[in-house]
């Protein structure tokens, strides 16, 4: 199976898999060979010794320790024992539904190439023998909560599966914020919306540099200023077009809009009126 990466995600809106089962067991010569068969739930196998086979739709593959096969609904399979194998396979299976990956049909877990092998290596591996060694004990300990975190583990297995075959996202250029004193905070974020008002802000954004969630500096933002970030910037930037019209600027409204950071002009003009009184057009033919 040829191992391209297919796949890549920027985001996950929603990840809430629903654990169906773990199981470990080791396959060898005395061992009863399943049929040729598939599900309507994802299955996971990760193979923690040894070696063998699966029988596809495709064909037959080899596989080996560190191999991770996914079984997609649909998706037949059968392992064939090999009584020829110096060490037999041991493997780890992980079921669940409910599985909601963007760009994706329900219940699918891509893999490289479009295949259902996934040959994994170094930390990866590392981290999903872990993962494996966690759930097993988990299941074994039958402690309250038992099954949150089993599915916290199997929300770990598809994160790392899917990180696996993107490149790391660029990191954001802009502002560095370095503490989350709320003073100095807010004085950060005064201090970019004014060098930065013409260009594209995602409050989003600003908070994953601060390592803070929007909603937190929404709210200190507010409680030091009275206002939220938002309705500031918003001010910010039609005092600047105001500034510009009053100062004789020649360019159109779509230009005043665009150097003050809006791309439609009829929704930079609204905001405007509402916010002196006059349209830019009035104000660029006198002072307010």
């Amino acid at each position: 199976m040829e191992e391209n990466n297919t796949f890549c995600f920027t985001e996950i809106s929603e990840l809430n898999p629903k654990f169906l089962f773990t199981w470990k067991g080791t396959r060898d010569k005395l061992t009863f060979e399943e049929p040729f068969h598939s599900h309507d739930y994802v299955e996971m196998a990760f193979v923690l010794s040894g070696e063998g086979k699966y029988r596809f739709d495709e064909g037959i593959f080899p596989v080996k320790e560190g191999d991770l096969l996914i079984f997609n609904p649909g998706v037949k399979h059968q392992c064939i024992v090999n009584p020829e194998v110096e060490v037999a396979t041991t493997e780890f299976f992980v079921g669940a539904y409910d599985i909601k990956i963007d760009g994706l049909p329900a219940n699918t877990i891509p893999v490289p190439g479009g295949g259902h092998i996934m040959h994994t290596s170094g930390e990866l591996r590392q981290k999903l023998f872990k993962l494996c060694s966690s759930m097993e004990t988990e299941k074994a300990g039958r402690m309250p909560g038992r099954y949150f975190m089993l599915q916290s583990y199997l929300m770990q297995m598809i994160l790392l599966i899917l990180r696996d075959q993107c490149a790391p996202l660029e990191k954001a250029k802009g502002y560095a914020f370095e503490s989350v004193n709320k003073k100095y905070v807010v004085e950060q974020m005064l201090s970019y919306f004014e060098d930065h008002y013409s260009e594209k802000i995602s409050l989003d954004q600003i908070a994953e540099n601060m390592y803070l969630s929007p909603f937190y500096i929404s709210k200190i933002f507010k409680s030091e200023t009275g206002d939220t970030p938002i309705r500031h910037l918003i001010n910010i930037r039609l005092e600047k077009a105001k500034e510009l019209l009053e100062n004789g600027y020649e360019g159109n409204i779509q230009e005043v809009a665009t150097s003050v950071g809006y791309d439609d002009a009829y929704h930079f003009s609204k905001l405007f009126k509402k916010h002196f009184g006059i349209s830019p057009s009035q104000a660029r033919k006198k002072e307010v």
